[in-house]
């Protein structure tokens, strides 16, 4: 059965080396291709048994989108303090008034 029914087209993959914090931004623009796709294919099927099949593919597909987000949102909190202690070791200009 061809999907018919597709959101859009598959995010691209590049060939390129990436670093951590790229290949999960890739990961997470695919991951929610695939929730979209499987929300779109729940939403276009009637048979019991092709429902209970996207069920379970959304779920798979929830799972992996919050385990990327949080995997996200674990090194913008790495890599934000070690910003603001860059910022903070620059010296201040005060200016005489």
């Amino acid at each position: 059965m061809l999907p018919v029914f597709r959101v859009c087209r598959r995010p691209a993959q590049t060939d390129t080396k990436l670093n951590y914090e790229e290949s999960l931004r890739q990961d997470l623009l695919l991951a929610k291709w695939e929730l979209d796709n499987a929300y779109a294919g729940f939403d276009y099927v009637t048979d019991p048994d092709l429902v209970d099949c996207y069920i379970f593919k959304l779920n798979a597909a929830m799972k992996r989108y919050e385990y990327l987000l949080g995997k996200f949102s674990e090194l913008q909190k790495e890599i934000l303090p070690a910003d603001d202690e860059r910022l903070s070791q620059q010296p201040v200009l005060q200016s005489s008034l």
